[in-house]
C-alpha cells in the first residue's frame, strides 16, 4: 500500500457525513479490510478518486476538529487478481491503534507523532468512548491518558483485561506522573508502558514499535495454539476426525438431540480383511486403502453429521435428523462406492470391501455415547459373521 498525504480538497468535490463517533484510517473493501469508521455531526469526511493502474484508489479526508486523517481504499481485485495473490495480508493493515485523551491537543500530538507509521489510527476522547471502540475494533495498542472525567486510564487498563481477555492489547499510559509509586500503580492495573509528559514523538514511536513486537509475537502464539489444537482432534493418516474430537461433538448433540426430538444414528465401519492387505502389499498399500476410505467418508457426509477414524482400520460415521431408511440409504451408498473402487499394487489388482455396524437414538433422554457405540460395535459383529461386506442394525 501507498500512503498519500492529500492536500485539502476544493469546494467543488464532493462531500459526505459519517456518523458515529470514533474515526479510522482504513475503510472496509469488500476483501475484509478493516472498516469502522465514525465521527460525530462535527465532523466532516471529504472523497476525492482517481485511477492508479488497474485499481481505484479512494482518499478519504476526515476533519475532526483540527485533526486532519487521510484515508485509502483499493477498490476489490478481480476473480483472477484474488486467486494469484498471495493470501498472506500485509501486517500493518492488521495492526490497529486507538489513542484515547479528553485533550484535543495531545490527540493531535499523537497523530502527528505516528503520522508517518502506517497504522490505521482510532481516537476516542474520554474513556467510555474508548470501551466502546475497543469492544468494536479490538485495537492492538491502545495510547490512553492517565488522567480523564469519566473513565481513568488505570480504569480502562483493568476493564480491558478484565472484559477483554481472549486477545491481547498493548496499553501504554500517558501521564505527567513521575512518581515511581504511581506508575507501579499504573503497571499493577494492566498497562504494558508508559510515557511522561510531555512526551518526545520518537520515544512514543519507539515504544509502539515495542508493543508491535510483542503484538506479532502474541499472534504468532495464537496461531500456533490453534494448529496443535486442530493437530490434537485431528487423524494424522486421513485428515478425518479423531475420537477426541467425535467424543466433543457428540456430548453436545446427544443432549441437543434429546431436547428437540431428532435422531442420531452412529454407524461404526471395519475394512474386511485389512490385515491381509498389509501383511501382503506393505503397510504402504494398507495407507492407501485407509485413506481411500477415509475420502469416500469425507464426500458423503453432510455438514450437519460427522465422520472419523476410531484407530486401526475402524471409522465411524455419526447422522443426525434422519430416519432408519435415509440412514441405511447414506451408509449403503459408502459402502457401494468403497467396494466398487480398484486398487493397484505392483502387478497385482484387489478390491477392498467394508462391513458397517449401525445403532440409533430418538428420545427424552439421551444414553451415553458408549453406549451407541457398543450397539453399533455388535451390529458389526453381526455383519462380520454374515458374511462381511453388509449393514446391520443393533
Amino acid at each position: 500500500r501507498v500512503f498519500v498525504l492529500s492536500s485539502l480538497p476544493q469546494k467543488n468535490e464532493p462531500r459526505r457525513k459519517k456518523d458515529g463517533a470514533a474515526l479510522l484510517s482504513f475503510e472496509k473493501s469488500k476483501l475484509g479490510l478493516d472498516t469502522d469508521s465514525r465521527s460525530s455531526s462535527k465532523h466532516s469526511s471529504m472523497v476525492h478518486e482517481r485511477q492508479l493502474g488497474h485499481q481505484e484508489l479512494r482518499e478519504t479526508v476526515n476533519m475532526v476538529g483540527e485533526n486532519r486523517i487521510v484515508r485509502q481504499v483499493v477498490e476489490p481485485l478481480t476473480l483472477k487478481q484474488l486467486k494469484t495473490r498471495n493470501t498472506t495480508s500485509d501486517p500493518c493493515q492488521q495492526f490497529k491503534i486507538l489513542v484515547v485523551d479528553d485533550s484535543p491537543i495531545y490527540r493531535k500530538l499523537v497523530q502527528q507523532s505516528l503520522s508517518h507509521e502506517p497504522y490505521p489510527i482510532i481516537f476516542a476522547k474520554n474513556g467510555r468512548e474508548a470501551l466502546d471502540c475497543f469492544a468494536a475494533h479490538q485495537p492492538d495498542v491502545v495510547i490512553t491518558d492517565w488522567t480523564m472525567p469519566d473513565v481513568t486510564g488505570l480504569e480502562l487498563c483493568q476493564s480491558i483485561r478484565r472484559d477483554f481477555g481472549q486477545s491481547y492489547s498493548y496499553l501504554i499510559l500517558l501521564t505527567s506522573h513521575t512518581n515511581k509509586e504511581q506508575v507501579i500503580e499504573g503497571l499493577a492495573a494492566g498497562a504494558d508502558d508508559y510515557l511522561t509528559k510531555p512526551f518526545h514523538p520518537g520515544e512514543l514511536v519507539a515504544r509502539v514499535g515495542v508493543g508491535r513486537r510483542i503484538i506479532d509475537l502474541h499472534r504468532q502464539v495464537e496461531a500456533k495454539n490453534r494448529q496443535l489444537e486442530e493437530l490434537a482432534l485431528t487423524d494424522s493418516l486421513t485428515g478425518l476426525h479423531n475420537r477426541r474430537a467425535i467424543d466433543l461433538w457428540v456430548s453436545s448433540q446427544l443432549s441437543a438431540a434429546a431436547r428437540h426430538d431428532f435422531s442420531i444414528w452412529v454407524a461404526m465401519a471395519d475394512l474386511d480383511h485389512f490385515k491381509r492387505v498389509n501383511d501382503t502389499y506393505g503397510h504402504d498399500a494398507g495407507d492407501t486403502v485407509l485413506k481411500y476410505f477415509a475420502e469416500i467418508l469425507k464426500a458423503n457426509t453432510r455438514k450437519a453429521n460427522v465422520c472419523g477414524r476410531l484407530g486401526g482400520e475402524e471409522f465411524l460415521m455419526i447422522l443426525t435428523h434422519g430416519d432408519k431408511e435415509q440412514v441405511s440409504i447414506a451408509i449403503e451408498r459408502v459402502r457401494n462406492a468403497f467396494e466398487t473402487g480398484k486398487f493397484k499394487f505392483g502387478d497385482h489388482m484387489i478390491r477392498a470391501t467394508a462391513s458397517f455396524g449401525v445403532a440409533g437414538f430418538r428420545g427424552p433422554k439421551p444414553p451415553e455415547f458408549n453406549t451407541l457405540l457398543a450397539r453399533a460395535d455388535a451390529a458389526l459383529y453381526s455383519a462380520k459373521h454374515q458374511g462381511r461386506n453388509r449393514v446391520e442394525f443393533g
